[in-house]
């Protein structure tokens, strides 16, 4: 029997290996573009940077050193010069595959940073798997930019699984419908009319503005906002903007805000305020056809009649009177259940005449006589 020689020897103790095959080797030297492993076997395993990862310009030194150990799967036994070629990225991907198929079946949520960002839609990579994310799985609602996504970490789920034509689809989308249905849930479970929340204006249109409430976003209307006139409610309110609001109405999913607390209503002390026979001043806020209009202040108005706003005929409010005029005047009627005030100058023009009178000792004057007499003529 034959001796083996020491070549013999060394060369039966090294293993056999396979493309295809999953191997660990340690590395014994690291360059920029590759990476060289001793597998145990009679040539050194070789991991080029295009088969360690997709990301581009990535150094091989930065990701390893050498005594580090890893499982590559074998690409070729032989490259033609004596080197097995080696790959990473594909073991990865099929061990992402595996996890992403799991992940599908069992509808679990994934974490992932977006490292692109397309005309489309977002991707990502888990476990060396690129998964796409069309934009209309990225929100529920229109995202017009996209680009803020990038760099962030964003969770979602695997909706589309086809292995075969790499196709991998994941749906932020419907994690976000739970979510603010679980939160719609738990606000509508914690409110009640009358109570008074905090809020964000969500958005502000020519009728009111919506505010969200976490959970719900209610409708704040330009009538609710101000006892007084509100010109238009981007005069008051801006996106972002936090505001405490009352909860008028809830008519099932609808919540219906107001800002008119009744400390502040106007009308609260008003008929003492606004007697019958007492004078006030304030500015005209609107005119029609048949009088004008007077704030006596935000939430109150006041109606100057054409008929009372002097002692001469008056064809046209607009005749005497502006927008924006100060007019002082009395109060000659006040209704508080419909809330109306009725004001006249002529009254106050003609008690002024029945007291110039008096001090000249002149009989006196019955001003309501006097008033009616005038308006018969």
């Amino acid at each position: 029997m034959s001796e083996l020689t020491f070549e013999q020897m060394l060369e039966d103790s090294l293993k056999t290996i396979h493309a295809g095959e999953v191997v660990e080797g340690t590395v014994i030297d690291v360059k920029p573009e590759e990476i060289i492993l001793n597998i145990g076997y009679k040539s050194d395993g070789i991991l080029t940077r295009n088969e360690y990862t997709n990301e581009p310009n990535v150094d091989l030194t930065s990701v390893a050193k050498v005594g580090d150990t890893m499982e590559v799967k074998v690409l070729k036994v032989n490259d033609g010069e004596g080197q097995v070629l080696l790959t990473y990225k594909r073991l990865a991907a099929d061990r992402g595959n595996k996890r992403i198929e799991e992940a599908y079946n069992s509808k679990e949520v994934l974490k992932a940073v977006v490292n692109q960002v397309l005309d489309g839609g977002l991707s990502v990579v888990v476990d060396e798997v690129r998964i796409f994310i069309p934009a209309s799985l990225v929100s529920d609602v229109y995202e017009k930019d996209l680009g803020k996504y990038a760099g962030q970490e964003i969770e979602f789920v695997i909706s589309e699984y086809n292995p075969k034509r790499r196709r991998y689809i994941g749906d932020r989308r419907q994690l976000i419908t739970a979510q603010k249905a679980e939160m719609q849930r738990e606000l509508f479970e914690r409110i009640k009319e009358g109570d008074v929340v905090e809020g964000v204006v969500k958005n502000v249109t020519d009728f009111g503005a919506f505010i969200d409430l976490g959970g719900a976003d209610g409708l704040l209307h330009i009538s609710e906002m101000s006892w007084g006139r509100v010109e238009h409610p981007r005069k008051v309110f801006k996106v972002g903007d936090k505001v405490s609001v009352l909860i008028k109405e809830i008519s099932g999913s609808k919540i219906a805000l107001s800002l008119k607390f009744d400390e502040s209503n106007p009308w609260k002390n008003a008929s003492s305020k606004y007697a019958v026979g007492t004078e006030v001043t304030g500015v005209v806020a609107r005119m029609t056809d048949f009088g004008a209009f007077v704030e006596l202040e935000p939430g109150v108005d006041a109606l100057l009649h054409v008929s009372q706003i002097a002692k001469e005929h008056v064809e046209k409010p607009s005749d005497v009177l502006h927008i924006g005029d100060s007019v002082t005047a009395k109060i000659v009627d006040f209704n508080e259940a419909d809330r109306k005030i009725s004001l006249s100058i002529k009254a106050m023009l003609v008690q002024e005449a029945a007291k110039e009178d008096a001090d000249d000792d002149v009989a006196p004057v019955d001003i309501d006589a006097v008033i009616a007499a005038e308006d018969g003529e």
